[in-house]
């Protein structure tokens, strides 16, 4: 009778199994990171997670290599890598990505754990740890490989730096992964070297990118077989625009690229994206035919217009246009979208695109100031000035005749319905 007794007291604190075998993301600081600048070192870990133990990572392979038994080596593989850490701290965003991916489909998903590595006060350290952490994801991917996973059924999502590290790893296996996804990729130390040296679109077989920070800590150049700039690839909706917000005035923007990624899985969001042959092209207004897209409309995180110009004044040169809308309130807003030069011809129309945070139903004035390239002064004569709406294409342009614009002043102009061509 005693020792029934005793079983039972026992038994509440005995862990099972699974809690055992749980392993956790690690868990650093600041005094880590500052440690780190006189002793660098790297360390990567392989969280395994699925379907039936969706909350409770375990390590990939146990001893002697051998594969975890819950892989299943005919299922897709989905492996994350995070950026730079400064601080230590885990990154708030991949518990939400576990789940997603799980949730969306059944299939082997690995956290890849750098945190060591990553975490330091000195981010050239965790920039040539990059190369480190992809030689040893490279080995443990030709272990799976061995053990008759296909590379055609792996797929890395890498933010920031950790975009890289997917690249670099492509770039080791021939590009024989079948996809790439790069969140945002790191800018510093990256932008301006060449392909071997960053992440490219030959590092796998598909290769696509989101840039969301471009003008900061992201990339700015298309990389992959498909580029999104959202909004433009900076200065994202919601995001601070002063220092005074703290750290999430740096990071903002740059994590945005996450988020989108996590509204993508959810499936809650229509996101679709416009194809264009360059950012130019798309600043200039020349991906806007929605003709090309049908069935599917292109629905933008802002809302777009399009501003259409006719000058018939002898041609200036190249300049560009700065512009803003007011609604019937006395409400303005100046375009999120800097445009790039244009060359001004007479009767020759330029087309211009405008995106602004918040949906302008009732129009009623536009701000136009144009800046000449090159300083010369200069005053135009327009013809016509069009403004279109591409978010809500029912509603009815608006137009302006016949008016002078000068250089470096900006000219307020009511607007008025369009005459109906003959």
């Amino acid at each position: 009778m005693l020792r029934l007794y005793l079983l039972f007291i026992l038994i509440p604190w005995t862990k099972s199994d699974a809690e055992e075998k749980c392993l956790e993301l690690t868990d650093l600081n600041v005094s880590d990171a500052i440690a780190e600048i006189f002793n660098p070192s790297v360390d990567v870990k392989m969280l395994l997670y699925t379907r039936e133990f969706r909350n409770c990572a375990e390590p990939l392979f146990q001893s002697n290599y051998t594969l975890n038994t819950r892989f299943t080596q005919v299922k897709k593989t989905v492996m994350i890598v995070h950026g730079y850490r400064g601080k230590g701290q885990k990154p708030q965003w991949l518990p939400s990505m576990v789940q997603l991916l799980l949730k969306a489909d059944d299939i082997n998903v690995i956290v890849v754990d750098w945190v060591r590595g990553a975490t330091t006060l000195y981010y050239p350290h965790a920039v040539k740890n990059t190369k480190n952490v992809s030689e040893i994801l490279a080995e443990y991917i030709l272990k799976l490989k061995t053990q008759g996973v296909s590379l055609d059924n792996i797929h890395m999502i890498g933010l920031s730096l950790g975009a890289h590290i997917c690249g670099f790893v492509g770039k080791r296996l021939n590009g024989s992964l079948g996809r790439i996804s790069g969140l945002d990729p790191a800018g510093p130390q990256f932008t301006g070297k060449p392909p071997n040296e960053r992440l490219y679109r030959t590092d796998a077989k598909f290769v696509d990118v989101i840039h969301t920070d471009a003008d900061a800590l992201g990339f700015r150049n298309p990389m992959g077989h498909i580029d999104f700039y959202p909004n433009g690839g900076s200065k994202q909706p919601g995001c601070p625009k002063t220092i005074f917000s703290g750290s999430s005035f740096f990071k903002c923007d740059h994590q945005r690229s996450v988020y989108l990624f996590l509204s993508s899985l959810e499936g809650k969001c229509n996101l679709t994206a416009c194809p264009c042959s360059s950012q130019q092209a798309f600043r200039n207004g020349q991906c806007v035919n929605y003709e090309v897209f049908k069935p599917l409309p292109c629905p933008q995180l802002v809302y777009t217009f399009i501003v259409d110009i006719i000058i018939w004044s002898k041609p200036t040169g190249k300049g560009y246009f700065k512009i803003k809308l007011i609604d019937k309130n006395g409400e303005k807003e100046e375009t999120k979208i800097k445009g790039d030069y244009v060359t001004l011809e007479k009767f020759k129309q330029i087309r211009l695109f405008a995106a602004f945070y918040r949906d302008f139903k009732d129009i009623s004035k536009i701000s136009l100031t144009y800046f000449q390239k090159g300083g010369s002064s200069c005053i135009n004569k327009i013809y016509l000035l069009k403004v279109q709406s591409l978010t809500n294409p029912e509603r009815p342009p608006l137009c302006r005749y016949d008016f002078i614009l000068k250089e470096n002043v900006e000219t307020t102009l009511k607007l008025i319905s369009c005459l109906k061509q003959k």
